[in-house]
């Protein structure tokens, strides 16, 4: 882009230079050849404030594609960060699910033990 605005630049300023000696070297009159002067110099003016213009808005739409982009990438790595919570957390609760069931079996296990253990203790102290 830079070499393009100094492309631009140069030509501008030959065809600037250009136009004035040719003004300058022409057979009329000093106050008409000021006129023509300030007129085409008014012209280059008004074209090298469109070029910013130009230039400005480009810079800006550019600006605002790449604050775009940003945001749609970070927002991306958001909701895959989200994802992965999520199924971090339902893991979670599954294993501690299944751990409590594993816990409750064996409680049920050791509890019916004892109650055996109780029972064949009561038969044996009846029976002796």
């Amino acid at each position: 882009m830079k070499d393009q605005t100094r492309v631009i630049a140069a030509l501008l300023i030959g065809a600037a230079a250009g136009a004035a000696l040719g003004l300058l070297l022409a057979p009329e009159k000093g106050e008409k050849t000021r006129e023509d002067i300030a007129d085409y110099i008014n012209d280059l003016v008004e074209a090298a404030k469109d070029k910013a213009q130009n230039t400005s808005s480009g810079i800006k739409e550019y600006g605002n594609t790449i604050f775009d982009k940003a945001r749609s990438t970070f927002s991306g790595i958001a909701d895959t960060v989200s994802d992965y919570r999520d199924t971090a957390v339902e893991t979670a609760k599954g294993k501690a699910s299944e751990l409590k069931d594993r816990a409750q079996s064996k409680f049920d296990e050791a509890k019916s033990t004892v109650k055996n253990g109780a029972n064949d203790l009561n038969h044996s102290v009846q029976n002796s």
